[in-house]
């Protein structure tokens, strides 16, 4: 099948992936409506088409945290990237690179933040507040050696919310020989996979809390049981200091959904916030990130940059959420689908293929510039 469209490159990911990863990338907490909503509310947003105007220049750069990024996008970061395709996040980062967006290295990469920074360009680095506050010191400090310009703080998880898909397809809670065959027959029933990821894609670690938990298995999945039994729930709005402390680069905080965190993030001095709800991995139930867009954007104005991720399946959807108030949006399953079906190719392909649709839904709503972008151009009658 030739890739058109975001779902194309699902449905590739699908075909080319053990059962086991690709569950873990389209899934969602509980019943997943919170991940249909994030799909549904973008798709119901109208936009408004306007005519006969001169579209012949088109400027889809924005200015954001010192960067200039060709196009409102940005990879956001997903966990276990290097187990979709061979040293997956350094592909994904080379991509983004090509394409003049960020990559943000998730802190359950396969790829360390040194591996990602050396194979591509400093990565935008994901924090999560684990308990080992020595070891999170340590963390920013070689996240901040390798020229990591903007820390993603993400602030939503406490604790892991429950994914039932996880549990059917045996990523989690299996154990036991059953478990072990299960896997392994996952695998082999993906020989391309199989060859390009688990034979010539090792160390199948998490290279960046690598050292933190050397001692917990030599499984991705033992790995992510030590990280999910560490998430810190003593976390507060204080705890920004502390990252500031061993941080002097803007700090995004990412996993805000309530205009009074928004505030808070303000308050406490954050350059940047990701409205988000964790691509529906968390709390079920909880409203789409573009339903929450608005009132939080209207809330903070100018005192901070708004970015948006959840839901964005096409160039359209970046165009909606830039008529809402975002500055940029950050994409998940869009880019880890790509990175399944055709490694760094096919991510750059996407992102190209995202281009193209932002191109198009600008010249057909009389958007001349991605930074000029506000709510007329929605039909929100």
């Amino acid at each position: 099948m030739r890739a058109a469209s975001v779902s194309d490159f699902r449905a590739l990911a699908k075909r080319r992936l053990p059962n086991i990863f690709f569950e873990y990338i389209d899934g969602g907490a509980y019943a997943e409506v919170t991940l249909g909503r994030n799909v549904a509310d973008l798709e119901s947003l109208a936009l408004r088409q306007r005519v006969m105007r001169d579209m012949t220049r088109l400027d889809m750069s924005v200015e954001s945290l010192g960067q200039t990024l060709s196009m409102p996008v940005g990879l956001a970061p997903v966990g276990m990237a290097g187990m979709y395709a061979r040293r997956g996040e350094v592909q994904a980062a080379r991509a983004a690179r090509a394409a003049g967006v960020p990559f943000c290295l998730s802190t359950v990469g396969v790829c360390s933040v040194e591996e990602v920074a050396e194979g591509a360009a400093p990565p935008w680095f994901q924090l999560y507040m684990l308990k080992d506050r020595g070891y999170m010191k340590e963390l920013l400090a070689r996240a901040k050696a390798a020229g990591c310009p903007v820390l993603v703080f993400t602030v939503d998880l406490p604790t892991p919310g429950a994914r039932y898909r996880d549990i059917r397809s045996g990523f989690t809670g299996s154990s036991g020989l059953s478990g072990a065959l299960n896997t392994a027959w996952d695998g082999i029933a993906h020989p391309e996979w199989m060859w390009d990821v688990w034979l010539n894609g090792r160390p199948h670690s998490l290279g960046s809390v690598e050292g933190a938990v050397a001692q917990q298995g030599r499984r991705v999945t033992d790995f992510l049981a030590w990280i999910a039994r560490n998430f810190d729930r003593s976390v507060t709005w204080a705890d920004l200091d502390w990252v500031r402390e061993s941080w002097d680069g803007p700090i995004v905080v990412k996993g805000v959904l309530d205009v009074a965190d928004a505030r808070e993030a303000v308050r406490c001095g954050a350059q940047g916030l990701v409205v988000s709800n964790h691509g529906g991995r968390q709390l079920d139930g909880v409203k789409s990130s573009v339903a929450a867009l608005p009132r939080i954007a209207d809330a903070v104005g100018d005192d901070l940059e708004v970015f948006m991720d959840g839901g964005v399946r096409s160039g359209l959807d970046v165009l909606k959420a830039l008529a809402l108030g975002a500055r940029a949006c950050l994409i998940g399953r869009a880019w880890a689908w790509a990175l399944g079906a055709g490694g760094e190719k096919a991510v750059a392909k996407m992102l190209a293929t995202l281009k193209s649709e932002l191109a198009v839904a600008m010249i057909l709503t009389g958007c001349s510039r991605a930074r000029d972008a506000g709510r007329d151009l929605l039909d929100l009658d």
